[in-house]
């Protein structure tokens, strides 16, 4: 009896846990993959070629009106599916009406509207704010801290597959410190005592379950913000995950509001604050790159423009 063909999204999730996609992207790529065989009407995307992939493309741009990142991502899934899944490149698929990338300054805060916004935030929310403002790191990048990502005695923060599944390094803020070791220990006495939180195994990635037998229920592993409930991993087996992002962002949004921010913040302002502070108080714009995790140098320079420094010691005409 001929084996059965596994199906479309079976083959899609091997490729990528053999590939070490997070589990973020998988979730993105197969979204924009059902999004276009749903427009073709159900066809396989086996049926279809370069040609149908361009005709969605344009369709996402002229009538969707999506943003130019949310395009390319969508090309980016179905590049994935065509080269990776179904070992058919696509080559050159034509030219697709592309959505307008119209240049946007970040929206960044004075330091005394961060400062005040992470005082409105309840606990964990303000450690995490604390850390999206004090060592630049991304909403994503905090929720995903564990135990054994911070150095206090090196004074560093390890981020673990950052954006393009990157590792870097960053600060630990002095002022944050003491605060965070506290919070860790109050960890690894809930640890000593078999506390509910920590008696479920965490989240892992998936060849570190293999590679790393128990690490799921070590401290060093422990996720620095925990969920509340549990949840299934793809083995079917009660896990704790980390806070979920969502949630961290509405508590950033709320607390704007409650302080009177008018302007559109969310957690990446915090992140754009930690950068513009940087650069306004002397450091050099490769370090802060680095700090940042930006591959490209040009991405960081836009922090440039925050600050005006194109405009040193031109008087406007006003006076």
């Amino acid at each position: 009896m001929a084996q059965r063909e596994p199906r479309l999204r079976e083959q899609v999730r091997r490729v990528m846990r053999l590939g070490r996609y997070s589990i973020r992207t998988e979730k993105s790529y197969w979204y924009w993959i059902r999004y276009f065989i749903r427009f073709h009407n159900l066809t396989h995307p086996r049926q279809l070629g370069a040609s149908d992939v361009r005709d969605f493309l344009t369709w996402l741009a002229v009538e969707r009106n999506v943003a130019a990142a949310t395009q390319d991502q969508a090309l980016n899934a179905l590049v994935f599916l065509y080269s990776k899944v179904l070992e058919a490149p696509l080559g050159d698929i034509g030219n697709a009406t592309r959505s307008k990338r119209p240049p946007r300054l970040p929206t960044v805060l004075t330091h005394d509207e961060a400062m005040r916004l992470i005082q409105q935030l309840s606990s964990p929310y303000d450690v995490m704010a604390s850390l999206m403002y004090g060592a630049g790191l991304r909403v994503t990048e905090a929720a995903r801290l564990r135990v054994k990502d911070i150095d206090q005695a090196r004074r560093v923060i390890t981020v673990r597959d950052g954006k393009g599944g990157k590792d870097r390094t960053t600060l630990l803020p002095e002022a944050l410190a003491s605060r965070l070791a506290a919070h860790i220990e109050r960890i690894a006495f809930s640890w000593r005592g078999r506390d509910r939180h920590i008696t479920a195994p965490v989240t892992l990635p998936f060849a570190l379950r293999r590679k790393y037998p128990g690490a799921d229920t070590s401290l060093e592993w422990q996720w620095l913000f925990p969920s509340q409930g549990l949840c299934a991993d793809d083995t079917g087996r009660a896990v704790r995950h980390h806070i979920h992002v969502s949630s961290v962002q509405k508590a950033v949004r709320n607390a704007a509001a409650e302080v009177g921010l008018h302007k559109p913040t969310g957690c990446h302002a915090l992140r754009h604050t930690f950068a513009t502070e940087l650069l306004r108080r002397g450091s050099d714009i490769r370090t802060v790159q680095s700090l940042l995790g930006h591959a490209n140098v040009r991405t960081t320079q836009i922090y440039t423009h925050v600050l005006g420094e194109g405009f040193a010691g031109v008087n406007s005409p006003l006076g």
